[in-house]
């Protein structure tokens, strides 16, 4: 498009008789006032700009992908007993039955080369703050966290994570991440309802004997075991889910590039059919795109699911 400048002498006159002969109509004042290259007057609609849209906070496409965590985000037992399957991952994972929230947001092949799975199997919010370090690394547009299960889940309810350190431990790994990647969203999903967990699971006999290998004992030792100390034990884990779920929603609040589930994955009713046939607690495959598709509508929403 051609500046008004450039335009050619003729029509440049036209324009000014054009201007002439309104100004003969209306006062010299007004006409001086709004035509031309003349500022209009304060308040006036010819001063008024138009205000440029603001860039949002939020980029609902993220073209690279880093995830960091625990277990589940490794695919622990979604494949086979005791083992990580990290191609079903929820996060990162390449398998098409899954289609993990890299595949729904860069494709196939981008998110072949593009995101990155930093999560360990076992790892709580104390181990975050290096898995952060690492994704920042890869200067990733998001970073997705979900963490916290391995907090409440210990050999007994005593030893779970106080939870001034699960918050000191989560706001270190944010801190770790801004540092070298100022610019990375941060999606943090909440921790899984353990409780459910353990009353689906609990339906299942095979379930039930790989439960005595240790898997999160604060919760699911004795699963069949309705009395007062067991159910109070089961309770205080439950207490404490929801309190790191309440610190996940509070920090992330404070970070302008960090968005929380609004509790969908705690929310989420997981049924046998989304639980590991391996250990009838992790995510099964199944699962696992459930998860995927949870986390890829908080991300891709215009805005922020509510608690």
């Amino acid at each position: 498009m051609r500046k008004r400048s450039d335009r050619p002498f003729a029509v440049r006159a036209a324009v000014a008789a054009v201007t002439a002969a309104v100004c003969g109509v209306a006062s010299l004042a007004a006409c001086d006032a709004t035509g031309g290259n003349s500022p209009g007057p304060s308040g006036s609609p010819s001063a008024a700009k138009p205000s440029p849209k603001p860039t949002p906070t939020w980029d609902t496409k993220p073209r690279s992908v880093a995830a960091v965590g625990d277990s589940i985000t490794r695919g622990f037992d979604a494949c086979s007993v005791l083992s990580d399957c990290p191609k079903v991952s929820w996060a990162t994972g390449t398998d098409r039955s899954v289609k993990s929230l890299a595949v729904r947001l860069l494709g196939e092949s981008r998110a072949r080369t593009h995101s990155w799975n930093h999560a360990r199997t076992g790892a709580r919010m104390a181990d975050l703050p290096e898995q952060m370090n690492r994704a920042a690394s890869e200067k990733p547009e998001l970073v997705t966290v979900m963490a916290g299960s391995n907090d409440a889940c210990r050999p007994s309810a005593a030893g779970m994570t106080p939870v001034a350190d699960f918050r000191a431990d989560f706001q270190e790994s944010l801190r770790q991440l801004r540092r070298t990647a100022p610019k990375a969203q941060v999606y943090v999903l909440s921790v899984p309802d353990l409780k459910r967990l353990w009353s689906q699971g609990r339906a299942n006999p095979l379930g039930k004997q790989v439960w005595k290998l240790g898997i999160c004992a604060s919760m699911l030792a004795d699963p069949d075991d309705l009395n007062s100390a067991a159910t109070a034990r089961r309770d205080s884990v439950q207490a404490r889910v929801v309190a790191y779920n309440e610190v996940l929603r509070e920090v992330c609040a404070k970070d302008k590039k960090c968005r929380y589930d609004g509790g969908a994955v705690f929310g989420y009713k997981f049924g046998q059919t989304q639980l590991s046939e391996w250990d009838w607690f992790h995510p099964s495959v199944n699962g696992q795109a459930r998860l995927a598709a949870l986390a890829y509508r908080g991300v891709t929403a215009e805005r922020p699911s509510r608690p």
